[in-house]
């Protein structure tokens, strides 16, 4: 793999991990044809920290109010030995949310990552989950934006949320555009849809990258100047890709993305035969 191909490669993976349109499948693509047989790991792990500093600068905000609510409830438990918050604090309530939609998806990950990699080899697989993730966005187009609050955001939600994305470990099939999609079939307003599916991202990104690292063996096959091009080009295109895609799903438009994963599908199909 050459500086170009870094560049490319990590502009897709920035571009396509936020945008509805499945990271994993266009990356699949993209090796195919670029002529790279297997996926080079180091690179993939390098490329998807990229994306995950990207996810802590646009949201930066959030977390450090996360941060905060959490310090100040670990304090409060500490003092008073209660477990009960003392008032309703939103922001430690998202924090519970993230920490139980993120349950189904470590249980998902880890019972089957490695099966999972090795359908990164197959176009196909990849193609034909392109379409599936086409279909869920076109329905989205029928959900009118809800009212209901945050504070309404159940347990029940979270987890249901949490398997959409743990089934995400297939290729071609788009973690935000299942998350997004599956809140808003939940009733939850497009805001707080896809604000949660990013922050839920968070711990998802991070765990497949450590259970990555434990796959590594000996020395990376790519050099570390190329990787770190890729993570640079993977974080500026991920930024960009948030702030494009809060404005489209603000509007209810989520399923303008549909058409593009229906027609990358059945391209992928085509060259995958």
């Amino acid at each position: 793999m050459n500086i170009i191909q870094a560049i490319i490669l990590g502009v897709i993976q920035g571009l396509t991990e936020f945008l509805p349109v499945s990271s994993s499948g266009h990356l699949v693509l993209f090796q195919h044809l670029f002529g790279l047989k297997e996926a080079e790991l180091f690179f993939d792990i390098s490329v998807h920290i990229g994306t995950l500093v990207a996810v802590f600068i646009f949201f930066r905000k959030d977390i450090y109010a996360i941060i905060l609510s959490v310090l100040r409830y670990c304090k409060m438990i500490f003092k008073t030995g209660s477990f009960s918050p003392a008032n309703e604090d939103s922001e430690l309530r998202l924090a519970l949310l993230i920490i139980t939609g993120s349950i189904p998806t470590a249980i998902i990950g880890l019972l089957f990552h490695k099966i999972a990699d090795q359908l990164f080899s197959s176009v196909l697989i990849a193609g034909s989950m392109l379409i599936l993730t086409g279909i869920i966005l076109f329905f989205t187009r029928f959900v009118k934006n809800s009212t209901k609050e945050d504070s309404l955001f159940s347990l029940k939600d979270s987890l249901i949320i949490g398997i959409s994305q743990g089934l995400a470990i297939i290729p071609g099939l788009s973690r935000s555009g299942t998350t997004i999609a599956t809140g808003l079939f939940l009733g939850l307003n497009h805001e707080t849809a896809t604000r949660y599916s990013f922050l839920l991202s968070i711990p998802a990104i991070l765990g497949a990258s450590l259970l990555s690292f434990g796959d590594l063996s000996g020395s990376a096959s790519v050099p570390i100047k190329t990787a770190i091009t890729g993570a640079i080009a993977s974080s500026i295109a991920g930024y960009l890709a948030l702030k494009f895609l809060f404005y489209i799903v603000r509007r209810g438009r989520l399923h303008y993305f549909s058409p593009y994963c229906l027609a990358i599908g059945i391209f992928s199909l085509i060259i995958g035969l």
